[in-house]
Formats: structure tokens, C-alpha cells, sequence
């Protein structure tokens, strides 16, 4: 088990409702709910705490079964951050906390990566940190669901978008089936630690046009001033589970190494 280097909480948001797959963290893989298996890996992780927080009763049952502190939540939380807002003021955690949001959909995160968020943030004193990749394939680079994040000289991230940013202008207008050497650019990964004062003041944020067009909730926090940390990390998390598809592949590889 790893061990981190700072004192952090681990929440896992489990919403019962997905317009792709339904039931989500009720999924059954290899025996055990997704839900269970993502809060596996975070107690992995070292966290001090591992909450999972959800809006319906069976995933309450569900996780109740398998051992887990569970808390239900409200079910008209509009983002994943929202949901741990609402885990921050049941629990009474100070602003100083670590809170790392450990999404409901990643059964196969690496344990490691969880305790990294939280050591950045405790390291870099900024208000959220979160990891990037490297992105070395033009087809990632350009691809719309591939979050792209530019950071400034500490680290800190200046934007991040759907976009291929930076935009090298001069290769691109004679080729676009390559990235020039030495461009800076990298893949979101959307692992986050937060302070709980930040998560508290999260709520009451208004949110920023950016956020509503590139429909990434992380650039309100720009918007309004705050430090996003960003960890360059060279190990890129395994898939989650979004579709169909995906719930397929997963249970195949936990009947194949459960």
C-alpha cells in the first residue's frame, strides 16, 4: 500500500442516475459493485478516511454490505464537486483538510495517484491539484474529449479546454499528423484533491461563461482566482466507465483478475 505523505480524506460521489448506463456504481464486477471497487482503491491509497457519498438508497445498501462509510446526499447536485461540498459541511471538516475526489467510475485507478493529488496539494499550498500526461499523439491532441491543460512556470494551471492548446500556428498550417518536438502539451486527468475551505466556497460560486461552453466545471475555479496545482505525471490512469461498451471491458478484465 502506498503511504502518503500527508493526512487526506478520499470521497468517492456515486450518482445512481446515468443517461448511458443506469445504476452505475451498482455495476457488478467480479462479484462486488464498481462502487466497492473504486473505494478499494482509495482505502489503498492510505487516506485517512474513505467516504462514499451518494444520492440513492440502494447504492447506500450496497456499499453498507461491503464494510464502507457511506453518506447520502442530496440528488440535485449539478457537479461531482457540488456532492463533496455537501460531504464537507456533514462531516465538519476543517478548511485545512485534503479532500480527494476519487471519481465513482474508475475501478482500476492506481492507488498511488490518489496519495500524488493529495502530496501536491499539501506541496504547493494552491486552493485544488490535479495530474496531467503528456500527450504525444496528434489524433489525442486534436480530439475534443481529450481535455488539454497549458500551466504557467510554478505549475499552476493557466487554462484548460477541449481545444488543441497551445496551438503550435505555424506547424499546424502545413501539418496536422504530427505534434512539433517540444511542444507542451498535456492530457487532464481528472483526479482532484481540494481544501475543504475551498469546497466549502464552491457552493456559493457563480459559474463562469468558459465553463458553460467548454463544459468543464474545473475553469469556475480559474475564473474566480483560484490555484489549480497540476502534477505531471508519467503514468496514465486506465479507463473508466462511461458507456455500455466500457461496463463490458471492464467486466471481462475482473472476471479475467478478480
Amino acid at each position: 500500500m502506498p503511504s502518503a505523505s500527508v493526512g487526506f480524506k478520499a470521497v468517492v460521489p456515486a450518482r445512481y442516475a446515468s443517461t448511458r448506463l443506469p445504476a452505475k456504481p451498482l455495476l457488478d464486477l467480479g462479484g462486488k459493485p464498481m462502487v466497492a471497487r473504486v473505494a478499494d482503491r482509495a482505502v489503498q491509497s492510505g487516506a485517512e478516511e474513505v467516504w462514499v457519498a451518494t444520492d440513492h438508497p440502494d447504492v447506500v445498501r450496497a456499499a453498507e454490505a461491503h464494510g464502507l462509510s457511506v453518506l447520502l446526499t442530496r440528488a440535485d447536485h449539478p457537479t461531482g464537486t457540488d456532492r463533496l461540498a455537501e460531504v464537507v459541511e456533514q462531516r465538519g471538516w476543517g478548511d485545512d483538510t485534503i479532500v480527494v475526489n476519487v471519481q465513482g467510475d474508475e475501478p482500476l485507478l492506481d492507488p498511488q495517484l490518489i496519495a500524488r493529488t493529495a502530496g501536491q496539494l499539501a506541496a504547493s499550498g494552491a486552493d485544488i491539484a490535479t495530474l496531467a500526461h503528456p500527450i504525444d499523439n496528434p489524433a489525442d491532441f486534436f480530439a475534443p474529449n481529450v481535455v488539454k491543460v497549458v500551466c504557467r512556470a510554478d505549475g499552476d494551471a493557466m487554462y484548460f479546454s477541449r481545444a488543441p492548446i497551445p496551438f503550435a500556428r505555424d506547424h499546424f498550417a502545413a501539418r496536422k499528423d504530427a505534434l512539433p518536438a517540444g511542444l507542451p502539451a498535456y492530457r487532464h486527468i481528472g483526479l482532484y484533491a481540494y481544501r475543504a475551505g475551498f469546497l466549502r466556497a464552491y457552493a456559493r460560486l457563480a459559474p463562469s461563461p468558459v465553463e458553460g461552453f467548454e463544459a468543464l466545471e474545473q475553469l469556475r475555479a480559474l475564473w474566480h482566482g483560484y490555484r489549480i496545482s497540476v502534477l505531471v505525471s508519467d503514468h496514465l490512469p486506465m479507463p473508466g466507465v462511461d458507456t455500455p461498451e466500457d461496463a463490458a471491458r471492464m467486466q471481462e478484465w475482473f472476471a479475467r483478475n478478480a
